[in-house]
């Protein structure tokens, strides 16, 4: 500890300044060209025995070539700031005030990437990489298709890691799970007429009226559950017509529905196939595609269950030792993500995931976004121990 203690204080300011520097280089999703490029250049500079850039713009540094693989994954592109002049500081200043760095990234989840990144420098500084190979990766487009990167990654480097660790903003608690994410498109159909004869025609947005209202209904009863609830919104709603003037023929909304544990792929059919029970409607998964800033096409599916790792497992024993030994008294409370993550790839492989990283993920995409340094720094240590306990 002692050994581990010096070497946090000899890179803190690098480390924090590194933060500040993420912070302050824009990465909306799908431009993130310059970011990966500081990382890519940071990681050779701190000493990473080997760093790659994949087709889709992902950068990954390796530490180590050890037959236990453990992988450390932060997204680094954001959402948008375009209330920046509501901003008490600029959402890309990297201001630090009253020991918290401000802007759009600080928690979600530039800090941790900044910390994942020395952790495993000072990981191979230390020794406390032998037996192990360790991975780094900065990942691009969570914002739009969470795990499609990681599912890229893996497959570019023809590797199964032995070990994930989500560094998703946790507040520095161990996360042993998240909800799942289904996208889902209900579609109406209707017979196009004249806006003057209406009565010729089947109106597709009144078909689709009592679906909404289903909709509306069905999110009231999931969040009256005791426990972890699911959730159902309803995110877009758009028509289809010959013209302004003509009863449109077709009417779609957009679904975005959270899972917990125990929902399965066939509850949520037979939920969907009850929403547009008796009406001339369709429903699929709301298949994205999205253009990476490599120029990539990207299909994304997004349909992704809920996952909890089990107490019991070695990898939440060792993450709990680590903590111990870190903040000095054993985690009694632990998180369990509300939103989707890049662990949907590496859980639907059968690999043991885990999360923890530095921020509130309450504060995630929204104005005046904030991370406490010192939680940047604690997470580096929590990651270098991990490693260690691995």
């Amino acid at each position: 500890m002692e050994k581990m203690e010096s070497a946090v204080t000899e890179i803190r300011s690098d480390l924090i300044e590194f933060a500040q520097d993420l912070v302050r280089t824009k990465s909306y999703t799908g431009n993130e060209k310059k970011i990966v490029h500081l990382i890519e250049k940071k990681m050779k500079r701190i000493g990473y025995d080997d760093v790659t850039l994949d087709a889709m713009g992902n950068v990954v540094g390796r530490i180590g070539n050890g037959n236990k693989i453990l992988w450390f994954d932060s997204h680094i592109d954001t959402v948008a700031a375009n209330d920046s002049s509501a901003w008490t500081h600029d959402p890309f200043g990297g201001v630090i005030e009253d020991g918290k760095l401000y802007g759009r990234g600080s928690a979600d989840m530039k800090s941790a990437a900044a910390a994942s990144i020395y952790a495993g420098a000072i990981a191979k500084k230390l020794g406390i990489d032998t037996g192990k190979s360790i991975y780094v990766s900065c990942t691009v487009m969570e914002e739009d298709c969470d795990g499609e990167n990681l599912k890229h990654l893996f497959n570019a480097l023809d590797i199964k890691p032995n070990y994930v660790l989500i560094c998703e903003p946790s507040d520095n608690k161990i996360a042993l799970g998240h909800k799942g994410k289904a996208q889902l498109s209900v579609k109406t159909h209707g017979v196009s007429a004249h806006g003057a004869a209406p009565e010729k025609g089947i109106n597709a947005i009144y078909e689709m009226a009592e679906i909404i209202q289903r909709v509306e209904k069905l999110n009231l009863e999931l969040m009256k559950k005791e426990g972890l609830q699911g959730t159902l919104v309803m995110s877009r709603i758009s028509s289809i017509g010959p013209s302004l003037n003509a009863v449109p023929y077709e009417c779609e909304v957009y679904l975005d529905r959270r899972m917990i544990p125990g929902e399965t792929k066939d509850s949520i059919e037979q939920e969907m196939e009850l929403l547009i029970k008796g009406k001339n409607a369709t429903w699929e998964v709301g298949t994205l595609h999205r253009k990476s800033w490599t120029g990539m096409e990207i299909k994304y599916e997004p349909f992704h269950l809920a996952w909890e790792i089990d107490l019991n497992h070695e990898l939440t024993k060792a993450c709990i030792d680590a903590y111990h030994e870190i903040f000095g008294n054993k985690t009694t409370a632990y998180e369990f993500w509300d939103f989707s993550t890049n662990a949907v790839t590496p859980v639907s492989m059968g690999i043991p995931t885990i999360g923890f990283g530095p921020g509130d993920s309450k504060l995630a995409h929204m104005r005046n976004e904030c991370c406490e340094v010192n939680q940047i720094l604690d997470a580096c240590r929590f990651y270098m121990k991990t490693i260690q306990k691995i």
